[in-house]
């Protein structure tokens, strides 16, 4: 889906050059749930713009759906088949109703009216928003709002999807409303999810988690073989989930727990052996 090879990205001023990414390789398959981990200024804001060929490589390939992102000639294609979704629906959202917010993709690749009615009614359908097809999207909330703009990116059908800290700006709720949609579009309809967050508990839930560090890429890995790595992670300055610091200190203190859990599922099952287990002793 998408491969870089020896990518490298720099911004250029008058007199000045900086580098933000350095010799990116990445692989990125049909299907997968990525999540990308780092600090502010680490670079993976760019790399989701190069995913898009909103940016284009100063170094490297980017290749996107086996599309080399440099040819100026194949850009529309690359941008058909990956969708963007920014930190704040409020500069994705165009109309003041929302299903001509969500028609508003489609339109503008040619599609037939027909099809756009179908698409724009699966689409809210999708992310569960069709009963606010007539509303406007001003009055929606933030969550609500978020997953407007992820049904206008479902109505272009993409193969991809990047989404860029799309929870930032929302609360609790609002975040649980997203990631429980991002989810549902990679599990049951196979859409591959890039997902840019600061959240470890996000990036828990994904197949992969790629950090990074520097404009370069530190770790790699299922995301219990990278959230496990408790010191290497807070040298990243990142955070590991509140899970598996839990795991940590009660470990710290002298229980037998596993410190190797990334999900409340599995700390909630630990606990209640290790409760089990005081009990019998």
């Amino acid at each position: 889906m998408i491969k870089t090879e020896e990518l490298k990205f720099s911004y250029k001023s008058e007199d000045k050059v900086t580098d933000v990414l350095n010799d990116i390789n990445i692989n990125i398959i049909e299907g997968e749930f990525v999540a990308v981990l780092g600090r502010n200024g680490s670079g993976k804001s760019t790399f989701a713009k190069l995913m898009n060929a909103i940016l284009l490589p100063t170094g490297g390939k980017a290749y996107v759906c086996g599309i080399d992102s440099a040819d100026e000639d194949k850009i529309y294609d690359i941008r058909k088949n990956i969708g963007m979704v920014f930190q704040n629906p409020d500069n994705q959202l165009v109309a003041t109703i929302v299903e001509e917010d969500v028609a508003f993709g489609p339109e503008n690749l040619g599609v037939e009216p027909s099809e756009i009615r179908k698409r724009v009614d699966w689409a809210l359908d999708v992310v569960g928003m069709r009963e606010f097809a007539e509303a406007a999207p001003h009055h929606l909330s933030g969550g609500q709002k978020q997953r407007i703009a992820i049904a206008g990116i479902l109505a272009m059908k993409p193969q991809c999807i990047v989404l860029d800290e799309p929870t930032a700006m929302l609360d609790p709720s609002g975040r649980r409303e997203i990631i429980n949609t991002v989810k549902q579009l990679n599990r049951e309809l196979g859409i591959t999810i890039v997902l840019i967050t600061h959240y470890m508990d996000e990036a828990a839930l994904a197949d992969r988690i790629i950090v990074m560090s520097g404009g370069s890429v530190c770790l790699d890995g299922t995301p219990k073989d990278v959230l496990t790595q408790r010191e290497r992670i807070k040298s990243l300055g990142l955070d590991t989930p509140q899970v598996t610091e839990l795991m940590y200190n009660l470990k710290a203190c002298g229980f037998d727990v596993n410190d190797k859990i990334i999900n409340v599922e599995e700390c909630v099952n630990e606990l209640l052996r290790l409760i089990k287990k005081e009990k019998n002793d």
